[in-house]
């Protein structure tokens, strides 16, 4: 009878064969909500359903867990497995909302990669690192993804405030330490994406701000599986394929598979909007005199353009074009998305050593090449009369500056990475009497390479370019590439940048009944954590000097160590049995986690979270904790390469010449502490009787987050033009002897040349807990759901808004509601689906919109459109009378099928420009792919 429920709903039912076997259930007859279902037919055996996730799990009433020795192999619970956001066995989080993307999910969606499966959930904003945002922000450590990885920022409030674990444990960062790439995950390995969108630094310490992604992979997997995609979309093409393998023994089993991903590079050629030059789109032209042909600026300052059409060898000072520049597009000939090739595999053993101790090993493995064609390096270089090809346009023989693009030369600017992630969990696990005791210990360890070629080295070039002899003499007064190349060779540079990842842990768990209360078990959880980490960095550098040279390692290695231990009580205050009236259950949960950090000190975060049952099909919950993020090692190193102290002349409106010089301050403070936060959540579900299939979500969120680290260096030309901002960062008329001391700091340096004298204030710009924000929104989804398996019907939609998003930058700033601007959440996000199956035929339809938003980055604001896109995907299933055919499944998916290009943005960056906003928008368009599954 379960089984034919479990078949008919398309719902997951665990349940350990030791509890049903040789049990009867009564007929069933009429319709009935899952539930309900399952409480008719488990009436007076002793037995009872509880939701767990998306599913159920079938338990004793009184809550005793099945024995190890028995034959557990799909119960949860006798597994020690347990849900995203609670860390006792087979216990639904309490007070919480977890959103589940399972296997079904995953396969109708159509989309081939982690990231872009996590890309399509309302409560994910698409800024910081990702392939797409290199060269586009600075914001979120977007900048410093050396690897072309992808986070997930989970509320907007950054990839490092979402905890991401696989199969529940952490694995080793990349950046700086400050993600988890998800691009290196296989979608073919993993089993359901359990997100709990709230505080749970209470559960799992640091980083769990935002919330939780814990992905689990498909440990219990028996059989064989192929997979074949091919994906093609104007510009680019992908291919995936993948084989799983699983078997199963009396007392163990063993799972495992491996995933090859390719995909072609998307030049910004192939987009219109992908580009500094936005006069198009009725916005302007920001395309800079680095032009080839060059751009003069002559000792007067004047401009001149370099003609078209001639050498550089015999041009003339009345050939250059007086106050017309030659202006180059820095978009031409990059990439919106990098080639990307990986290679990835997982191992999980599982063995029962007796009826009483069972052995769990994992293991995980990932390689991925990149390459990009970057933004060119824009530097302009003096030219003096003893280069032999010097032109000057004013006749005076002074040094000439020249802005010149040197792609024609060296060929694009090119970053290729190699990111390689290792890692592994063994454990065992004890069962005495009705708790579960277990010890187990992880590894694991990312190392990122990034290489960069086609790069200007700037000492051999003022070399070329003082070199007398026109056959070796570098020569950028042609239109094209007119310089030997000999000497296009010697002036070629680049640089290397590795940085590794490490993380070692060991921990202990015990979770059991303590007593027997009237409503059924008191349990708890108690476990304790050993954690290192560490995070080295070196560079290696072929820019500035005659050879290449070590370029320092920025102050890493740097390591830490963390203590934590952690506890959990579930206590039941009322159940169905006890027939209390208006009150059909009533759990309340209690969770608190110490952590003692090497580097800054202990932190203690609680949660209390309640759910309450008054009738079936109902429950309201509610949830109270407080949350915390360690800073990285990004933030936290110093020393040279990172800290300086710079004089530089800042516009001012305040001043009557328009600027005033500052000596300001760069790097990291030294007392840079955890950022915290206050989280609670208020929710609703609804699976009402009288409309049966319909289920209805809801919940509040309300996060207080403060002491964020924030770095000033962002918005630091604007620092004195927005002085109520930045107010207690400004110190004005600093005394003589204040400035001395900051100019001879040792970490000093002054490419501006301005005098200590003419010194008006200091501006402390370093990386700082200064800002506060408050969110405040509500997640929702509403779906229904008819028929069976085989004949199926679900319609719903899920959707995330925002009442606010308050800033502040500074202790004393006013606050500002971000929300709906660019470089933050937008208010509304929503994704509504369709999927239908008839048999051996089936589709799937998602609808997904970003709402607009304002792009307050340029004066005056401009609204940006709203973007709605459509997927679609139909499937054959061919079934087991089909010969070499059966268990095969065929489908063609099509995302964005109506190929809608990305909103007109006017979004200029400190990089370049371009007109569209790769944070809340893909540039990959319709991506039309074929994909074969078949199961052996």
């Amino acid at each position: 009878m379960l089984t034919a429920i479990a078949h008919l709903s398309g719902q997951g039912i665990m349940v350990s064969s030791g509890l049903v076997g040789g049990r009867s259930a009564p007929a069933l007859k009429g319709r009935f909500d899952v539930a309900t279902a399952l409480a008719r037919v488990l009436a007076g055996t002793g037995l009872r359903a509880q939701r767990v996730g998306d599913g159920f799990v079938i338990r004793t009433a009184i809550d005793r867990p099945p024995i190890l020795g028995q034959d557990e192999s799909t119960s949860e619970e006798a597994r020690g497995v347990v849900v995203t956001g609670t860390r006792i066995r087979g216990a639904a989080p309490v007070g919480a909302n977890v959103v589940t993307i399972g296997r079904r999910e995953i396969e109708e969606s159509g989309r081939a990669t982690t990231q872009d499966i996590l890309a399509a959930l309302p409560q994910n904003f698409g800024g910081g690192p990702s392939e797409t945002t290199p060269g586009f922000s600075a914001r979120n450590n977007a900048s410093a993804n050396i690897g072309y990885g992808s986070g997930v920022n989970l509320r907007g409030l950054g990839v490092t405030s979402t905890l991401v674990l696989v199969d529940g444990n952490r694995t080793a960062l990349g950046a700086g330490s400050t993600f988890v790439d998800l691009s290196l995950i296989p979608s073919s390995a993993i089993d359901r994406i359990e997100v709990l969108p709230d505080g749970a630094s209470a559960l799992y310490g640091s980083d769990a701000v935002a919330g939780v992604v814990n992905v689990r992979l498909r440990d219990t997997f028996e059989g064989a599986e192929t997979r074949l995609r091919y994906g093609i979309a104007d510009g680019f093409d992908e291919v995936q394929a993948s084989q799983l393998l699983g078997t199963a023994w009396q007392g163990g089993r063993l799972a495992g598979g491996y995933e090859f991903y390719r995909r072609g590079r998307l030049g910004a050629d192939e987009r219109t909007y992908a580009t500094e030059d936005l006069r198009a789109f009725g916005g302007p032209d920001y395309r800079q005199a680095f032009g080839n042909p060059a751009t003069l600026v002559a000792a007067d300052g004047r401009v001149f353009g370099v003609p078209r059409g001639q050498d550089g060898r015999t041009l003339a000072a009345g050939d250059l074009i007086a106050g017309t520049p030659n202006l180059t597009d820095g978009r031409k000939g990059t990439d919106l998305l990098p080639y990307s090739r990986r290679h990835s595999a997982y191992l999980a053993l599982e063995q029962r050593l007796d009826a009483d101790v069972i052995f769990r090993a994992k293991g995980f493995f990932a390689d991925r090449l990149s390459d990009a064609r970057y933004l060119p390096g824009l530097t302009p270089f003096t030219v003096t009369p003893a280069n032999p090809f010097y032109v000057d346009p004013i006749g005076t023989g002074q040094p000439v500056s020249v802005r010149y693009d040197f792609r024609q030369d060296l060929g694009p600017f090119r970053l290729r990475t190699k990111v390689r992630n290792v890692g592994g969990t063994a454990g065992l696990g004890f069962s005495p009497g009705r708790w579960l005791v277990e010890f187990g210990g992880a590894y694991g360890e990312q190392r990122e390479r990034q290489t960069a070629t086609n790069v200007v080295n700037q000492f051999r070039l003022a070399q070329a370019l003082a070199d007398p002899d026109p056959r070796t003499a570098f020569n950028p007064f042609g239109d094209g590439s007119h310089t030997s190349a000999a000497t296009i060779e010697r002036i070629r540079g680049g640089y290397r940048q590795t940085g590794t990842s490490r993380v070692w842990s060991v921990n202990a768990k015990a979770d059991g009944p303590l007593a027997r209360l009237p409503a059924g078990d008191l349990r708890v959880a108690i476990g304790g954590e050993y954690r290192r980490e560490r995070n080295g960095f070196s560079l290696l550098q072929d820019q500035f000097t005659a050879a290449p040279i070590d370029g320092g390692n920025a102050g890493f290695p740097l390591t830490r160590a963390i203590l934590a231990g952690y506890g959990e009580l579930l206590v039941p205050l009322a159940s169905p049995d006890q027939q209390v009236p208006g009150v059909r259950r009533l759990d309340v949960s209690l969770a608190a986690r110490v952590e003692d950090y090497s580097d800054f000190g202990t932190t203690t975060n609680p949660r209390l979270g309640i759910s309450y049952e008054p009738a079936d099909g109902l429950k309201l919950r509610a949830s109270l904790g407080t949350s915390f993020r360690a800073p990285s090692f990004l933030d936290i190193r110093g020393g040279p390469g990172l800290d300086q102290v710079v004089p530089f002349r800042l516009a001012d409106p305040a001043s009557p010449t328009g600027s005033t010089p500052v000596v300001a301050l760069f790097g990291n403070d030294p007392d840079i502490g955890p950022e915290k936060a206050r989280t609670w959540t208020v929710g609703v579900e609804a699976t009402p009787a009288i409309l049966s299939g319909i289920t209805a979500r809801a919940t509040y969120f309300d996060v207080a987050y403060r002491d964020r680290i924030y770095n000033v260096a962002v918005d630091f030309q604007s620092v004195l033009s927005q002085r109520s901002r930045f107010e207690t960062l400004i110190l004005d008329n600093p005394s003589a002897e204040q400035v001395a001391a900051l100019y001879a700091n040792p970490y000093f340096i002054n490419p501006n040349g301005i005098d200590a004298s003419a010194i008006r204030a200091i501006v402390d710009a370093r990386n700082a807990n200064l800002a506060r924000t408050t969110i405040k929104g509500i997640d929702f989804d509403v779906g229904y759901a008819t028929g069976t398996r085989d004949r199926r019907l679900e319609l719903g939609l899920s959707g995330a808004y925002l009442f606010h998003i308050r800033q502040k930058l500074t202790q004393t700033a006013p606050a500002s509601d971000v929300a709906g601007n660019i470089g933050n959440a937008t208010d509304l996000k929503l994704r509504a689906r369709a999927v239908a199956s008839f048999g051996s035929i089936g589709a799937a339809a998602f609808v997904n919109h970003v709402g607009g938003y304002l792009n307050n980055g340029v004066t005056p604001v401009e609204q940006v459109e709203s973007w709605t896109t459509l997927d679609l995907q139909v499937w054959h299933m061919f079934g087991a009378d089909k010969g070499a055919l059966r268990n095969m499944r065929l489908s063609l998916a099509a995302t964005n099928l109506l190929d809608e290009a990305p909103p007109y943005v006017n979004n200029r960056t400190p990089f370049s420009a371009s007109g569209f906003d790769p944070e809340q928008a893909s540039p990959v368009g319709r991506v039309v792919a074929l994909q074969l599954v078949k199961s052996w």
